[in-house]
C-alpha cells in the first residue's frame, strides 16, 4: 500500500513540473525538421560584420596616425621657426657685439693718441720756455769775454750750467737744426731778412740770428734767417756808370 501511494505521488509530483517545462520549450514541428540551413551565408555575414568592425577600427589608426603625423609635422615647423628666430637674434647680438667692439677699440685708439697729443704738447710748451734761457746763456758765451782768472772762473760755472740744460733737452729728444747754407724751407725757418748776393744760390740761409730747435719731427721753434736772394741788373748798371 505504502509502495503505490508513494509511486502515485510521485507521478503526481513530476506532473506539475512538466508543465512547467514544458511552456519554456517551444514545440517542434515537423516542418522546421524538414527546412534546409544555409551555414556559409550565415557565417559569411558574420564575417562581413567582423570585417566591418575591424575596417572601422583600421579607419579610426588611420585618421589617428594622420593626427599625429599632422601635430608633429606642426611641432617640427614651429621648432625650425623657433630656432631660425634664435638664430637671427644671435646673428643680431653678434653684429651688435662687433660693432661695440670696433668702436670701443676706435675710441681707445683715439683717446690715446689724444692722451699722446696732450703729452707731447705739453712737453713742447715746457721746453719752448727752457729755450730762450738756452738763448741767454749762448748770447753770454758770444759776448762776453773773460780778462782775469775771477771772470774765467765765473765764465766756466755758468757755461757748466749751460751744458746740462743742453744734456737735459738732448734726452728729452730736443736738437737744433742746422739752417746756414741749407735751402730756405718755410717750414722749418722764418726769413727776417734777405740779402742780394751772387755768392750764393736764391733761397740759400746765409745767416742764422735765433737758432732753431725740433722735437722728433715737430718744430719747436723756427729758425730766425736771412736769406739770398739775386742781385738786381739795374743795380748793378747804375753803380757801374756812375763809376764811370
Amino acid at each position: 500500500m505504502m509502495d503505490a501511494d508513494t509511486n502515485e505521488n510521485q507521478q503526481s509530483d513530476s506532473q506539475p513540473g512538466t508543465e512547467g517545462n514544458a511552456d519554456n520549450i517551444e514545440e517542434l514541428r515537423v516542418e522546421d525538421a524538414s527546412a534546409d540551413i544555409d551555414f556559409e551565408k550565415a557565417f559569411a555575414s558574420d564575417d562581413a560584420q567582423n570585417d566591418g568592425q575591424s575596417s572601422d577600427a583600421d579607419l579610426t589608426d588611420d585618421i589617428s596616425a594622420e593626427d599625429a603625423f599632422e601635430q608633429e609635422a606642426s611641432a617640427r615647423v614651429a621648432l625650425q621657426q623657433q630656432v631660425a628666430d634664435l638664430q637671427a637674434q644671435l646673428e643680431d647680438r653678434t653684429g651688435q657685439f662687433t660693432r661695440l667692439t670696433a668702436d670701443f677699440d676706435n675710441f681707445r685708439k683715439r683717446t690715446d693718441k689724444q692722451r699722446e697729443d696732450l703729452k707731447i704738447q705739453v712737453k713742447c710748451n715746457v721746453i719752448s720756455s727752457l729755450l730762450e734761457v738756452v738763448d741767454n746763456f749762448q748770447r753770454a758765451r758770444d759776448q762776453i769775454k773773460p780778462q782775469n782768472d775771477g771772470e774765467m772762473s765765473i765764465h766756466k760755472s755758468y757755461q757748466g750750467v749751460y751744458k746740462q740744460l743742453i744734456e737735459a733737452l738732448k734726452k728729452l729728444g730736443v736738437s737744433p737744426m742746422r739752417s746756414e747754407g741749407q735751402e730756405f724751407d718755410p717750414n722749418l725757418h722764418e726769413a727776417v731778412m734777405r740779402e742780394p748776393t751772387d755768392q750764393y744760390p736764391e733761397g740759400t740761409v746765409i745767416d742764422e740770428f735765433v737758432r732753431g730747435y725740433v722735437l722728433g719731427e715737430r718744430v719747436l721753434r723756427h729758425a730766425m734767417v736771412k736769406v739770398a736772394t739775386p742781385l738786381d741788373p739795374s743795380a748793378e748798371s747804375s753803380d757801374s756808370s756812375s763809376e764811370g
